[in-house]
């Protein structure tokens, strides 16, 4: 049983996993329900009572060393592909040359309203049609007021 360790500490030593698939079936190889640890473990109940401490060790030190391998390989392939995942290089400044520009008719509209209100006009937003709240109701006309018949539909200040 010794032997066996040895060469499966062997193997565990010169193993190198260059992707993450590799190093999963390296973890079911080794370290899986049915992999060589516990196949090792269940042969250990069978090993004579003088050699068990030897063996114990052996067996302890080929469980650490498999371990260490899978941590060390996953560290390993996780820092390579976070490093081939960031190619842009985020210390760059950033380049404005790639915005967007007026439109045309925008630009149009500003120079109008611009000369306009150097005349001296104003400019008024808000919406084109007013509805009857806005109109009449928030400014207390009665509901029989003279100015909310159709034909005077159109109320100025």
């Amino acid at each position: 049983m010794k032997t066996l360790i040895d060469t499966y500490l062997a193997e565990v030593e010169a193993f190198e996993a260059k992707t993450k698939e590799e190093l999963e079936q390296f973890r079911i190889r080794y370290a899986g329900k049915k992999g060589l640890l516990n196949d090792l473990f269940a042969d250990f109940k069978q090993v004579a009572p003088e050699l068990r401490r030897e063996t114990g060790i052996h067996l302890n030190t080929l469980k650490q060393s498999v371990q260490h391998k899978l941590d060390s390989l996953r560290q390993q392939l996780n820092t390579t592909t976070t490093v081939q995942a960031s190619e842009k290089d985020l210390t760059l400044p950033v380049n404005f040359d790639y915005r967007g520009s007026r439109h045309p008719l925008m630009i149009v509209r500003h120079r109008m309203l611009d000369i306009f209100s150097r005349i001296g006009f104003t400019v008024a937003e808000g919406p084109e049609i007013e509805d009857d709240w806005h109109n009449f109701s928030a400014l207390n006309f009665a509901p029989e007021h003279p100015a909310r018949e159709m034909q005077d539909t159109f109320f100025i200040e």
